[in-house]
């Protein structure tokens, strides 16, 4: 017969809930939303990045600075304009009229050595601000042109009628030249058309319009759309919402990874495949510059993708997990006035940083709140299920204390020295009370040495 062990009453281990398996019909039905709603966050990603890069004239502006300051763009740049320069400018005739008489034949040959000095010349002044402005204004004008043709609007000079928009560097081209000491005579031959870079033609245009009015629609509900279904296979996976929440975090992550990889792929063709002969360096950073937003969102997704994967293993059965529970719960339950400051606290503090773009428009900084203080709601309800007396228990001596007390009154023996240890005793066998040390161990409430300790007294 076992000899009864006199233990104090101690916090009940955390309540085991089962939950019911998903059925075969309603896992298929989680999976596919979350199969279906990736595909479209994919598609979602490519064109949210058209409307913020493409569509928007700040960012224009911005990549626009950014291409005429770097340097492998500089320099392509320089030989283009000096190579239109020459092609619709005689220079050697140039030259020779500013040429003493006896000196004039000496033109062409001076005008072909000066070509490559004149390119590295050009590299220069473009690295001045006076000249950088000028590149910026000309593209940010065309950007601005293009998009009131695409979004079907009138004015500032602009018709749909031909429905031709250009890229005009046509001043620059001149402002280098005065630069290079070319006569104002010479340069006004220059034809209007040099330096114009057609960006789109009239049989372009209406397919165009109907592609502007898509992703500026597409750009928006479609990201609503992700979010629904991401949200509806979580409340239909009763029973297994956690391991939901893992996998749409999974899907999130795969998602922006997927991103940054087109992204790779689709710039290594065009550099490779697709760029003029010695143009390769600099058609690779512009396809870096002009899709930094795109690789910007995919890294975004990636970051929201690897917290839902945490906090879902946060809330995990593991044994770290629900220690870490644990050691949160008296907090979390009983203090909630400092739990909410801090929360909002570090909040506020990643909106100052703004390192994505949610965090820099209203309604993503909503979004992103909401969506926190759901998280904090759901943790606090599993610490209050799970450790419902844990704030009371903090008050008790420790586990280990309380063991030992219990096993010096049975050692003393008779009921008068277990009445002596703190708080009220109760008989159970070793075996009992050994079974009930594990479950306290398994849910984090003791330690492994506790547990040890304990164990030692119930066989004593």
């Amino acid at each position: 017969m076992s000899t009864p062990v006199a233990t104090p009453a101690s916090p009940p281990a955390p309540a085991a809930v089962a939950a019911a398996p998903l059925s075969g019909r309603r896992r298929a039905a989680v999976w596919t939303l979350i199969v279906l709603a990736s595909l479209i966050a994919l598609v979602s990603t490519l064109t949210a990045f058209v409307n913020r890069q493409m569509l928007d004239n700040h960012a224009w502006r911005k990549a626009s600075t950014d291409v005429i300051q770097d340097p492998a763009v500089q320099s392509a740049l320089a030989t283009y304009m000096i190579n239109q320069l020459y092609s619709n400018v005689d220079v050697a005739a140039a030259l020779q009229e500013r040429l003493p008489k006896n000196l004039k034949s000496l033109g062409p040959p001076i005008a072909g050595a000066l070509q490559q000095p004149a390119t590295q010349g050009v590299e220069f002044l473009l690295q001045r601000p006076r000249f950088q402005q000028l590149w910026i204004n000309a593209s940010s004008l065309a950007q601005e042109k293009l998009v009131n043709v695409l979004e079907n609007k009138t004015g500032y000079g602009i018709s749909t009628g031909n429905g031709v928009v250009t890229l005009n560097v046509h001043e620059l081209i001149v402002q280098l030249g005065t630069e290079l000491g070319l006569p104002a005579s010479a340069l006004a031959k220059l034809p209007q058309k040099a330096g114009t870079v057609t960006l789109m033609r009239s049989d372009q245009l209406s397919a165009a319009q109907a592609g502007v009015q898509a992703v500026r629609i597409a750009s928006t509900w479609l990201l609503v759309l992700v979010l629904v279904m991401y949200g509806a296979a979580i409340y239909i996976a009763r029973g297994a919402r956690r391991t939901t929440l893992r996998n749409v975090g999974w899907a999130f992550l795969l998602v922006g990874l997927v991103v940054l990889i087109i992204r790779r792929l689709v710039g290594n063709y065009i550099t490779d495949s697709l760029a003029s002969p010695g143009y390769n360096a600099a058609t690779h950073h512009l396809w870096l510059i002009g899709t930094a937003i795109l690789g910007q969102i995919g890294a975004a997704e990636i970051l929201y993708g690897a917290i839902f994967v945490l906090a879902a293993a946060f809330a995990g059965p593991t044994a770290i997990a629900t220690r870490m529970r644990r050691a949160v719960a008296p907090v979390l339950n009983e203090r909630q006035g400092i739990v909410w400051t801090g929360v909002a606290g570090v909040y506020l503090l990643a909106v100052l940083w703004g390192g994505t773009h949610a965090l820099r428009t209203w309604w993503g900084i909503i979004l992103l709140a909401a969506l926190i203080a759901a998280g904090v709601v759901a943790l606090r309800r599993q610490t209050l299920r799970e450790f419902p007396m844990v704030a009371g228990a903090a008050a008790q001596p420790p586990v280990h204390e309380r063991l030992a007390a219990a096993g010096r009154a049975r050692m003393a023996g008779g009921a008068a020295a277990a009445a002596a240890a703190p708080g009220e005793g109760q008989q159970r066998s070793a075996a009992e009370e050994i079974a009930r040390l594990r479950d306290l161990r398994d849910s984090g409430a003791i330690t492994e040495e506790e547990y040890e300790q304990g164990k030692k007294l119930a066989l004593t």
